[in-house]
């Protein structure tokens, strides 16, 4: 049977391929859980006005990130940190830290969009990448200072 992909699946594609899957897949898995939809004649005409819905939801996505990301290059924060030897810091900073001083400065980030390699163990300035959008990424300047 032929369905049209609703969503992204991994084992079988992405929004709107068409797809051959057994009956039985298709009957008691994709389509009760509006994963697919069979691929009528009729379906694919909708399936041209969803993919044409989806990509200005997409297209206003990626500006509102871009006017984001603009405005977050021009913030810099400072974080304070307990330091003891040698400008060791006791702990680290952390993605979670860097959202919630973000979330003081006025912007509602979610730390799993800070992409911090590694938490930062040492005092000194960082660019620490923030990815907005798949095609959107910032760049905020952190200060890691001692308290």
């Amino acid at each position: 049977m032929k369905v049209i992909l609703r969503q992204n699946y991994t084992n079988l594609g992405s929004i709107g391929d068409v797809v051959d899957v057994k009956d039985g897949y298709a009957r008691n898995f994709l389509i009760p859980r509006s994963i697919a939809y069979r691929a009528t004649a009729g379906n694919l005409k909708a399936l041209e006005e969803e993919k044409k819905i989806l990509a200005r939801k997409e297209e206003k996505a990626a500006k509102e990130a871009e006017k984001l990301a603009a405005q977050l290059a021009s913030a810099s924060l400072t974080i304070t940190m307990k330091v003891g030897e040698d400008d060791k810091l006791f702990g680290a900073v952390t993605s979670q830290m860097i959202s919630d001083a973000l979330a003081e400065k006025g912007f509602t980030i979610d730390k799993k969009i800070v992409e911090l390699e590694e938490p930062i163990k040492t005092l000194g300035i960082f660019e620490v990448p923030v990815k907005l959008h798949s095609k959107v990424a910032a760049k905020v300047k952190v200060w890691v200072v001692r308290e």
